[in-house]
């Protein structure tokens, strides 16, 4: 008995001595990385205890007001996260070929499997090389009519507001988005316009709300135990809900292409040949179809992104024109200019948006100040010099989309909505890793000009008919960040029709 015990008190020896070692080895960064002081054993966990999602996302911001640019936040158990804002050190993170998704993406897995957004390597470059084709500016110029129709929906479905009280606009932009990216991307029409209470929509917020509370909590290293959080058996009720509503877009889709093959009419919505669903269900890779979990996972991710990300980018611009009177009078007068009487029902293109120059602007501006993804994870696979030392492979690291967009040595002023930052005169004066609302390098958001374009439908179609006007309790609103960055509670407008 006396040799177990002693055998039991020198195998813990080890472990503390380990234990204390590697604390040692993450204080040293903290010479090169400033840093709240981290507890013993928990680190900063405290700075995250028993807040909102809308508190944490403050704690981070507020965090580099107060330590810096790049900042080294030891959590539990001395994991190391370094939350990076600085653009030469976001360029060589995002330039490395030796870094994969952090951890944090791994709790997405259930829901999203390893589709191009959590997939690396091989796998990774396969799919990309796939589905690259169904982003191309041809395909794009396809889906111009579905935004315009899917547009007009969303200015009908908004009459009832007018000259009526402040509303929440966000869930109205999101069920907009979600009836775009099936339409479009998957080539099936599911109106999700006509059903406020959508499954969907409201089963995306939650995961990404579970996921996020995951992220910050104390257990997060020990998947396995992920089971004992109160939220566990929610969350996989949830995933199976997205997934039925997944599988239910592709048979809908498979069941058109057969009908597609025994007809020479086609509707609307069906007649892309080239969508993204389409490319999936017909490549096959070393004479093998994709397996329907590979295409499910793949349609979960587009599905998610394609909504949920454009959704933010609408909606923010709507609060800063609501916000900015005098901007969105300036854009309404640009669009009367180039559009004149036909601006409402005028079936815009691609070419017809071009023409549009300060709608460029605005859209550009309003991703400066509410970047949709404000946190991009990686790991390292490798050592990386950074900041005058080595940061050790396995290291996580938070790249701080948000914060980068508001560094005042390249934006003055930067909570401001100028859209003017971005004319010609003022855009040489940047880097390219100061602004990069769709990330940058290889992993680069492969939607970027289709959420381009559907934004600026969205904008010039809702300025057509309407006046925007801030509601009351628009000054309140703030930013929680998930997945996504959100509005807490909302985006307050009013509206006021166009005579």
């Amino acid at each position: 008995m006396f040799v177990l015990v002693a055998v039991f008190v020198v195998y813990l020896s080890y472990l503390l001595l380990k234990y204390h070692q590697k604390r040692q080895e993450r204080l040293k960064l903290l010479t090169h990385f400033q840093g709240p002081k981290p507890d013993y054993i928990l680190g900063c966990s405290y700075m995250f205890q028993n807040k909102s999602i809308t508190e944490i996302f403050d704690v981070i911001v507020h965090s580099h007001r107060e330590y810096g640019e790049d900042v080294c936040f030891i959590g539990a158990f001395n994991m190391l996260e370094l939350e990076i804002t600085s653009s030469k050190n976001i360029e060589k993170v995002l330039l490395t070929k030796t870094t994969k998704k952090s951890y944090q993406y791994d709790f997405l897995e259930p829901w999203l499997g390893t589709g191009l957004l959590l997939s690396f390597g091989e796998k990774w470059f396969q799919r990309r090389k796939i589905i690259t084709p169904s982003f191309h500016f041809k395909i794009l110029d396809q889906f111009m009519d579905v935004f315009n129709k899917e547009a007009e929906t969303l200015v009908t479905k908004l009459e009832r507001h007018v000259d009526r009280p402040e509303f929440d606009i966000y869930d109205y932009i999101t069920l907009y988005a979600l009836d775009s990216i099936c339409a479009t991307s998957m080539g099936v029409h599911i109106n999700a316009q006509e059903d406020p209470n959508n499954e969907y929509a409201q089963g995306v917020k939650k995961v990404s709300e579970y996921v996020f509370r995951r992220i910050f909590s104390v257990l997060n290293q020990f998947p396995a135990l992920f089971v004992l959080y109160s939220y566990a058996r929610e969350q996989g009720r949830i995933i199976k809900r997205l997934h039925d509503f997944t599988n239910s877009v592709i048979d809908k889709r498979r069941k058109q292409l057969e009908r597609e093959n025994q007809s020479t009419t086609v509707d609307d919505y069906s007649k892309h040949r080239d969508t993204f669903l389409d490319q999936l269900l017909k490549v096959k890779i070393q004479g093998k179809p994709l397996s329907t979990a590979d295409i499910r996972e793949e349609v979960d991710t587009f599905m998610f992104e394609g909504h949920d990300t454009t959704t933010s980018g609408i909606s923010f611009t709507i609060l800063q024109l609501a916000k900015h009177q005098n901007i969105q009078q300036k854009l309404y007068d640009e669009i009367d200019t180039v559009l004149g009487d036909s601006a409402k029902t005028i079936v815009l293109t691609n070419t017809v948006l071009q023409e549009l120059k300060y709608l460029d602007l605005v859209i550009k501006e309003s991703l400066r100040l509410v970047p949709p993804v404000p946190f991009i994870g990686r790991k390292l696979l490798e050592d990386m010099e950074m900041n005058g030392t080595t940061v050790p492979a396995g290291s996580s690291i938070s790249l701080n989309i948000f914060c980068l967009h508001r560094n005042p040595k390249v934006f003055p002023e930067p909570e401001k909505f100028i859209p003017e930052r971005f004319s010609d005169e003022n855009e040489i004066k940047r880097g390219p890793y100061d602004y990069i609302p769709f990330s940058a390098g290889s992993r680069n958001c492969i939607g970027q000009k289709y959420a381009l374009l559907e934004m600026k439908v969205t904008i010039v179609k809702l300025l057509a008919s309407y006046r925007i006007l801030p509601g009351e309790s628009i000054d309140q609103v703030r930013y929680k960040a998930d997945l996504v960055i959100r509005p807490s509670g909302g985006i307050p407008v009013k509206l006021a029709r166009r005579t």
